[in-house]
């Protein structure tokens, strides 16, 4: 009986190893596809740079949608856009003209967007973070065009 039981709690223990040794290998390749340099976040100059560069390549950035106004092709591609960081999030705005537009809103961890008017069929572009889970911190902002180029009113 003592062999017998003997030979039961070694097939248990193998059987043990082998499970944790299978699960970690899994773990181990899975964490490879998760974890691989391809997936980290942008940061904010790397997505307005890779912004800028899908404007200026897509013919669809010529053409109106329903939402916008047509744009009427000329020798500059698109108006240049400005990247503003905010203590909240980070503010994309540029100049069409005159008239001011935000082009993206991006809040930080722990942010959300609040309110946003993108410009599009008056002067004002606009927008406000304020913290998740009702807290009372926010940001709000306009974007302005001085001389053609866009800038941030912070209004802390």
């Amino acid at each position: 009986m003592n062999r017998r039981m003997l030979l039961v709690t070694a097939g248990w223990l193998g059987a043990a190893v082998l499970a944790v040794l299978v699960g970690l290998a899994a773990v181990s390749v899975i964490g490879n596809g998760l974890t691989t340099p391809e997936t980290r976040p942008l940061s904010a100059a790397e997505v307005a740079d890779e912004l800028a560069r899908q404007v200026a390549v897509s013919p669809s950035a010529s053409q109106g949608s329903g939402s916008r106004p047509p744009v009427t092709p000329s020798a500059s591609a698109a108006p240049p856009t400005q990247t503003f960081p905010t203590r909240a999030g980070t503010v994309v705005g540029r100049c069409v003209g005159s008239r001011p537009e935000v082009v993206s809103m991006s809040p930080r961890q722990g942010y959300e967007l609040h309110e946003q008017d993108r410009g599009l069929q008056d002067d004002d572009a606009e927008g406000e973070f304020r913290a998740q889970g009702g807290g009372k911190d926010r940001v709000k902002f306009e974007i302005v065009c001085r001389a053609g180029i866009p800038a941030l009113v912070a209004d802390d």
